[in-house]
């Protein structure tokens, strides 16, 4: 089958869509734009939203631009597992993180971010990697999505790739720079909607276009034995596998998603997160789809490059007024989870940077929002300028993955286990780095006894990430057992294997290394945490006389 031609919009029809989508979410935004804006309603919109909006923004915050195209490529290459690897594993972990959520919030109520109550439980130092490490992941996963909408507008119009990649980052910044927050959820509300009615109109308008049933049944004809086992081993270990190791990271690491958890209300915590695990699944499966319809009807990649199956599958079996409604679900996705980065990077520089450490005790309402809003201009900026320069984003997203990933554990041990200390939290964050930049680039040889001992931390790793979600959900004993038990299947299964997947091996590393040395370390020492200290140390910036009472704590320490 030839190449289809990409359909071209003209410059006026482009930007008149673009206009039409940024002013729509910029008049939605003034309705929620306050004249005497509060520290906390910037950040968390004080603790207090609902059911309909948090579930809406959750959903639209997890389906970024790299999920359309992610779970597109996952159908191409993998067949009729590619979808479900993708789509599936990406909504177990909203799933995941609910039971957490429950515990960061009876904890501390009024916390802004994550990184916030780890400078309760443990000092500057564990709240700044945390704080760092959202930064950094933040302006990269902006990149991702300025990058996606360069590249669309660029292939689908006559305008250029910086053009697109000027006009999306202007867009978002438009209408997330005054009312921060509150102005994410709600256009996150929107976005949401119209992703949803118009997913469920082209998904199956280009499945009838293509020649429905018919023409995927002759497609079993041209794909591999692999492509058609629906329980692949290939998939399970190069997609499913890394990518549930990743995302797992990502759910507790990532600062959009502790934004969430502290800004609804905390008796909608559980229903929220189950609503957008559906909504998440349903969605991104159904995209992975136009990629396995794809690789069916034997349509070749573009220049052979798999992120233009996408556009591709739109320019060839949709008419043009659907065309621009795809246009609008792609720029909708990409700006949801743009104005969430801004939004977390204001919150962990007005929270992490400036309220609880260069303040000194003593943080001014009216500094940490202009401080907020600076961060908003100058992450945009930086977003903008990594776009343009059309970096090696896997990379950058493979390291910010890996330092999530040692992150996990020491995170999570210490909302539950009293004898977790700040050196073993550090140390366990820097050893699970250092042992996955070895294993991931290779700076050994991962053969022979290396390769095995890496392959038996791997198998910690696995241990520790099944562990996790059975203790999430069942508790200590279950989780225990769940992680003993994963431990020594995955130490019998990775032996001489698992080298040959060095993606999956690495990220498992960083977890299996950053447990056992968090574990160690906070064995030796016999420090006893109260956990009833966070609450009274993690504070509302608009109570005046609950910082005063942390100023006179901080003091005395």
């Amino acid at each position: 089958m030839a190449d289809p031609v990409f359909f071209q919009f003209s410059t006026a029809t482009v930007i008149a869509l673009l206009v039409l989508f940024y002013g729509g979410t910029f008049f939605m935004s003034t309705f929620v734009n306050e004249k005497d804006e509060s520290v906390d309603g910037f950040m968390v919109s004080s603790g207090k939203v609902g059911f309909g909006i948090s579930a809406a923004s959750m959903t639209a915050t997890w389906i970024w631009a790299a999920s359309f195209y992610g779970a597109a490529i996952s159908g191409y290459n993998y067949g009729l597992s590619g979808p479900i690897h993708y789509g599936f594993w990406g909504a177990l972990m909203i799933l995941f993180i609910y039971p957490f959520g429950l515990r960061f919030r009876a904890l501390a109520p009024n916390a802004h971010t994550l990184a916030e109550i780890m400078h309760a439980r443990h000092g500057s130092g564990s709240q700044l990697i945390l704080a760092i490490s959202n930064l950094f992941g933040s302006v990269i996963s902006l990149m991702v999505n300025f990058t996606a909408a360069g590249a669309l507008v660029s292939v689908l119009s006559p305008l250029s790739f910086q053009a697109g990649v000027l006009i999306a980052g202007i867009g978002v910044l438009s209408y997330t720079l005054w009312s921060g927050f509150r102005a994410s959820i709600l256009t996150d509300f929107a976005q949401v909607v119209a992703m949803m009615s118009i997913a469920v109109i082209i998904i199956p308008w280009v499945y009838f276009s293509a020649g429905g049933s018919e023409a995927l049944t002759a497609g079993f004809e041209i794909i591999t034995e692999e492509q058609a086992d629906f329980f692949s081993t290939t998939a399970i270990l190069e997609q499913g596998a890394p990518f549930f190791v990743a995302v797992l990271a990502y759910a507790i690491g990532n600062q959009t998603i502790a934004q969430r958890l502290f800004a609804v209300r905390q008796d909608l915590i559980k229903p929220t997160f189950i609503t957008a695990t559906l909504g998440y699944g349903s969605i991104v499966i159904g995209l992975g789809m136009l990629g396995l319809m794809a690789l069916m009807l034997g349509i070749a990649p573009h220049a052979g490059d798999v992120n233009n199956i996408i556009p591709q599958m739109a320019s060839a079996y949709l008419p043009p007024i659907m065309i621009a409604l795809f246009f609008i679900l792609v720029i909708g996705s990409l700006s949801s989870t743009a104005d969430s980065d801004l939004s977390a990077l204001a919150a962990i520089m007005m929270t992490d940077i400036y309220g609880r450490n260069l303040s000194k005790g003593n943080p001014s309402p009216r500094k940490m929002l202009m401080l907020g809003r600076l961060t908003m201009i100058v992450a945009t900026m930086a977003g903008l300028i990594l776009a343009s320069f059309s970096l090696d984003i896997l990379v950058m997203l493979v390291f910010v993955g890996a330092l999530w990933g040692a992150i996990v554990f020491p995170v999570i041990a210490s909302c539950y286990w009293t004898r977790v200390t700040n050196q073993a939290f550090i140390w366990a964050v820097v050893g699970g780095l250092v042992m996955f930049t070895v294993v991931r680039f290779e700076m050994l040889t991962l053969g022979g006894i290396v390769g095995g001992f890496f392959e038996l931390i791997a198998a910690v790793g696995g241990g520790v990430v099944l562990g996790l979600m059975a203790f999430g959900f069942f508790g200590r004993i279950v989780g225990f057992a769940v992680a003993a038990i994963g431990g020594v299947v995955c130490a019998v299964y990775f032996t001489g294997f698992l080298r040959e997947y060095t993606v999956l091996l690495g990220s498992l590393t960083a977890y299996g290394a950053s447990t056992i040395i968090c574990v160690a370390l906070s064995l030796i020492g016999k420090e006893e945490f109260d956990f009833n200290v966070i609450n009274d140390r993690v504070t509302s910036f608009d109570d005046d006389a609950a910082l005063a009472a942390v100023r006179a704590v901080d003091e005395k320490l």
